[in-house]
């Protein structure tokens, strides 16, 4: 075999692993690496070859960029960031749910300040969710009842003075949802 047959058939075979990355719907991409800083390599030409063509430098940007905050999110009143998607209040009632079987029987304070999270959590996706607040009067209404009980003091003395009506608050909503499953399923 002859360097002039195996240069050709090195150049039969690159076309026809070319044409089968097109018929693939995928397109092979160049060695940019083997052509060097600058340059840009292109299809090859009729003789196999890649033409190689100089690239204006990319221009970098005068600031440097922070990260856009998360698309669904709503500002709240702590200046945190709780997500306006339906599946906030899934996920907010999910961690409520999760307290049901706790009590105060091995840590109260945690439990209580859990409870008492979970329920301002929720709150607040209720609040940014799509279908809006009024889709939620109910739970609404109990924990803003709840919170001007509290006046804002979530010390464990207070959440223990007011036990009976966070946990309350907390299974009333649980029923609430279980009897509107649109919302968290």
């Amino acid at each position: 075999m002859t360097i002039t047959s195996s240069v050709r058939r090195a150049a039969l075979l690159a076309a026809a692993l070319a044409a089968l990355a097109v018929s693939c719907g995928t397109t092979p991409e160049p060695d940019r690496a083997a052509a060097g800083p600058g340059t840009v390599t292109t299809a090859p030409t009729t003789t196999g070859a890649p033409e190689e063509t100089t690239a204006a430098p990319e221009a970098t940007p005068a600031e440097p960029t922070t990260a856009p905050a998360e698309p669904d999110a709503v500002p709240t009143t702590t200046g945190e960031l709780a997500p306006a998607s339906g599946e906030k209040v899934r996920d907010a009632f999910a961690t409520l749910q999760a307290t049901l079987y706790d009590s105060c029987a091995t840590d109260c304070a945690y439990f209580l300040g859990r409870v008492h999270k979970e329920l301002q959590e929720l709150g607040m996706a209720m609040k940014a969710d799509p279908k809006g607040p009024g889709h939620f009067p109910e739970p609404l209404a109990r924990i803003a009842e709840l919170n001007e009980t509290l006046a804002g003091d979530s010390s464990y003395e207070n959440l223990k003075k007011h036990q009976k009506q966070l946990i309350g608050t907390r299974d009333f909503i649980s029923t609430w949802m279980q009897d509107h499953p649109d919302d968290y399923r």
